[in-house]
């Protein structure tokens, strides 16, 4: 729901209204608006921000500037550059040279090499420089809701040690933990003894960590911990495939 959400924002956030999500999600309105508060508190939805086209606005000019700084110091000279009049986003790359890619808008040519002055003042290298003619913005496309396609059963697997595995699942309908505890499923040998179940989420409820007693329905998003790695007959009793 939170990415469905996040890909309705990116695609037109100033035209698009909570019941309008609400409709695309299949969820309340107001749920909508709890959800978009928390990623923002969240950190996920950092602003919102307006596409503009310079050149209309008194025909200015809009430049990249491929930028090399000390990556020990990145972050700190990304911070100053911002500050540089006329600059209006500043990226950081995390290896190699060019390690700033920083968009500047001036009036002419001459503001513009006014600008790159202070850029280097302040020990930035300027490696090159490019003036940009129009940008193109597009939601990431696996956010997308798609009715036609459900979503495959395990969607994410990290590996956080040599075999250790966190999997998240959604749990298949007919699936052979369906209708039954943590607790009862371990007792017949559904889940292995090594095998913990982190998080259970709903559409109307977000992750809460289970216990022995917690039931799981189909169509829950399950996350499960593995430290020896996780066996596609585990994988089976959630999924059902």
């Amino acid at each position: 729901m939170d990415r469905q959400i996040v890909y309705e924002l990116v695609r037109e956030a100033r035209h698009t209204s909570a019941p309008d999500i609400a409709e695309q999600v299949g969820v309340s309105a107001p749920t909508v608006r709890n959800r978009i508060r928390r990623l923002e508190s969240e950190g996920v939805i950092r602003g919102y921000h307006a596409h503009v086209d310079y050149e209309r606005l008194g025909g200015r000019l809009t430049n990249l500037f491929l930028c090399t700084a000390s990556a020990t110091d990145r972050k700190r000279f990304a911070e100053r550059v911002l500050e540089v009049p006329g600059v209006v986003n500043v990226r950081e790359v995390m290896t190699g040279d060019e390690d700033l890619h920083v968009v500047v808008v001036g009036s002419d040519m001459a503001d513009i090499r006014r600008i790159a002055r202070e850029i280097a003042a302040l020990g930035v290298h300027i490696d090159d420089e490019d003036l940009l003619y129009r940008e193109h913005f597009r939601p990431y496309a696996p956010f997308a809701a798609d009715e036609t396609e459900p979503d495959p059963p395990v969607t994410g697997i990290a590996d956080i040690s040599d075999d250790a595995d966190v999997v998240e699942v959604t749990v298949g309908e007919e699936a052979p933990i369906v209708g039954k505890s943590l607790e009862s499923a371990a007792e017949e040998g559904l889940l292995d003894e090594g095998v913990l179940v982190v998080s259970v989420e709903t559409e109307d409820r977000d992750g809460v960590t289970p216990d022995g007693t917690t039931v799981v329905s189909g169509g829950e998003r399950v996350t499960l911990f593995s430290r020896t790695g996780l066996a596609e007959e585990t994988l089976r009793v959630f999924t059902g495939q």
